[in-house]
């Protein structure tokens, strides 16, 4: 699709714990962000179209396409690939991308069922045995990229390889940093530390030049607030911990600073004058603001939004759509990985003893 002419997103409408009341005001709200965006939209009519007729700008930026069915939020993939394949809005969303109708889907439903589909929909690019779900991380610094948060359990030297070389180029895409730092996420610094893979996959990023990364050597947990890194790398089930707990301890924090703001009149009063920093903190803590998993690593790409967001969640899920097409994620991806494996199999051939 020519980007010159626009951006076009699919959306998964019924997708999320709120369906169309929430997804239908938060595209609203990223198209007057963005006002060339086109929309493809895909859900029950019953419950789109209401809805969809109180958003009239919308509506005129917008196909909508019914569908007989949606995925439910606490569906096994395997029942949702093989019952929702053709006919859910999940599935039409993605299988828009892949005929060129939209350059991302975006869906807020069922993470399990979502990757599920868009692997067998899109398939891996070349050389990527798995997928990752990437994430934006707000640091000190501003913000990196983690990955992976949940696609997969483990990960051997290669896969963490290649998520280093899609997360950078990742953030080259969202941040244009010519040479992202890449870390791997291990329990120290130290090169003795840390299970086989990733101590393998540490001593070979070290002496392997990767296109488009620098490669920094091992982080800490406590690097990931830092922003030590402009990309972190770890396996899904470490990563997505990482993810839920941040995002709890945010909460946390919140809950911690509401209740010793209004504990007296004198902290009322401080509060008042200090108003304009509170909020400041508020929104920088503000996980709407970073709301969106890139599913990375795919023919292809897919945003997850959290299913329990409102409609400004919803929005910045989007705009993060329309800043991976706009910058090309897909092709940077694909570029780093040509180069990458066309490196290995040049060495590997020069290795080779010459046949008699």
């Amino acid at each position: 699709m020519d980007l010159k002419s626009g951006v076009t997103i699919s959306l998964d409408v019924m997708g999320g714990d709120h369906g169309p009341s929430v997804v239908l005001p938060g595209a609203n709200i990223a198209l007057q962000r963005h006002p060339g965006l086109r929309f493809v939209l895909y859900g029950q009519e019953d419950e789109v179209r209401p809805v969809l007729d109180t958003l009239p700008q919308l509506k005129a930026a917008s196909s909508f396409h019914h569908c007989e069915m949606s995925i439910r939020m606490d569906e096994k993939p395997s029942q949702a690939l093989r019952q929702g394949r053709y006919k859910s809005s999940m599935w039409r969303a993605i299988e828009a991308v892949k005929t060129g109708e939209s350059d991302v889907a975006v869906s807020a439903g069922n993470t399990g069922a979502l990757m599920a589909m868009a692997k067998f929909c899109l398939r891996t690019m070349a050389n990527i045995e798995r997928p990752a779900i990437a994430a934006i991380w707000p640091t000190i610094r501003g913000e990196s990229v983690v990955l992976d948060v949940g696609a997969t359990i483990g990960a051997d030297a290669q896969q963490l390889i290649d998520f280093s070389m899609m997360g950078a180029a990742m953030a080259r895409a969202l941040h244009g940093i010519e040479r992202p730092t890449v870390g791997l996420l291990n329990i120290g610094v130290e090169e003795v530390k840390g299970q086989d893979d990733v101590r393998e996959a540490g001593r070979l990023l070290k002496e392997t030049e990767l296109p488009g990364l620098i490669y920094h050597g091992f982080v800490e947990g406590d690097d990931l607030g830092k922003g030590t890194v402009d990309v972190v790398v770890t396996e899904g089930y470490t990563g997505n911990i990482a993810l839920k707990t941040a995002e709890g301890t945010a909460k946390q924090i919140a809950g911690y600073l509401r209740a010793a703001m209004t504990r007296t009149w004198m902290a009322r009063a401080g509060y008042f004058l200090a108003k304009g920093a509170f909020d400041r903190l508020r929104d920088k803590m503000d996980p709407r603001k970073v709301n969106g998993g890139v599913f990375l690593g795919l023919n292809g790409i897919v945003i997850k939004s959290h299913g329990g967001t409102d409609a400004e969640g919803m929005a910045a899920a989007i705009d993060l759509a329309y800043a991976m097409a706009v910058n090309g994620l897909r092709e940077k991806i694909e570029q780093d990985l040509r180069i990458f494996y066309l490196r290995v199999s040049e060495e590997a051939a020069a290795g080779m003893p010459e046949s008699k």
